[in-house]
């Protein structure tokens, strides 16, 4: 059953991987900034936080923050308007290096000295599956005490590092009906 989900949604399911909503979970506990980047005040933000030292800005371009000190200082000062590839470039370059910086800490609230983190797993949406074909999944709970893997997936953001380590070292926990689960509603927690 788990990893046979090759036609979700063929009966009317709705839902989302696993392993996406942890992502979207995960990067919902950091606080991003909140301004779009093409704004003037949500790109001198991402623009201060990746400059505000040598490491930091060391750390930007090892991540992708290719262009010159010279149009880095325009771009601060004003005097010049990135382009919307550079704009976009930013963006996932300010978002890596964030997921980067606050890694560490995330994972010490997630792991709680081998206690771990109670996780809601909420089933996927059958509303739109004729009443013959739906299956009884129930809300279930989970306690993770392995975030490391995920973690380190998340940061890089390597989906298919993170799906993996979702279906094969979380899943199986739930018992013998844990590929039910390989697609959800929504999966829920905090640190």
């Amino acid at each position: 059953m788990p990893q046979k989900n090759l036609e979700f949604g063929k009966l009317g399911a709705r839902g989302i991987k696993g392993s996406d909503a942890v992502a979207r979970q995960l990067d919902s506990l950091i606080d991003f900034i909140e301004s779009p980047v093409t704004t003037r005040r949500g790109l001198l933000a991402r623009l201060h936080y990746l400059t505000r030292s040598k490491r930091a800005l060391h750390t930007a371009r090892e991540h992708g923050l290719t262009v010159t000190d010279r149009t880095l200082n325009a771009w601060l000062a004003g005097t010049q308007r990135p382009t919307k590839a550079n704009l976009e470039r930013i963006d996932v370059v300010y978002r890596t290096v964030r997921r980067y910086n606050v890694a560490r800490h995330l994972l010490k609230r997630l792991n709680r000295q081998g206690r771990g983190t109670r996780v809601e797993i909420h089933p996927l949406n059958q509303s739109q599956v004729a009443r013959p074909h739906q299956r009884a999944i129930a809300f279930r709970k989970i306690n993770v005490r392995r975030w490391d893997r995920i973690v380190a997936a998340w940061t890089i953001d390597d989906r298919q590092t993170l799906d993996d380590v979702w279906t094969t070292d979380v899943l199986p926990d739930l018992g013998s009906q844990w590929g039910q689960y390989e697609f959800v509603s929504n999966i829920g927690f905090g640190a």
